[in-house]
């Protein structure tokens, strides 16, 4: 027979193991749960980048020049010419 101090110590470090256990799957559900926000994030952006360049695309004026400063594709020299057009 097992001495009953053997058994308690036995059973409370069975109790540690599972008490441990349930913390670490909680840590581990955490992260995934955040690594999966950040990546349903980056797609969020990504999808609403992609639209503003599309509805760009799709507003840029009829004459080809890009009038919008903050675009990828303006080019000073087409605006310029493109006012001095217009001015006359």
């Amino acid at each position: 027979m097992v001495s009953p101090a053997v058994n308690v110590l036995r059973y409370t470090a069975l109790a540690a193991g599972i008490l441990y256990g349930i913390q670490h799957q909680r840590t581990l559900y955490k992260k995934q749960q955040k690594h999966k926000d950040s990546e349903e994030y980056a797609h969020k952006e990504a999808l609403i980048r992609k639209a503003k360049e599309e509805y760009k695309k799709k507003t840029s004026p009829p004459s080809g020049v890009i009038i919008d400063p903050e675009d990828s594709r303006f080019d000073l020299e087409k605006f310029l010419q493109y006012v001095a057009e217009r001015k006359h």
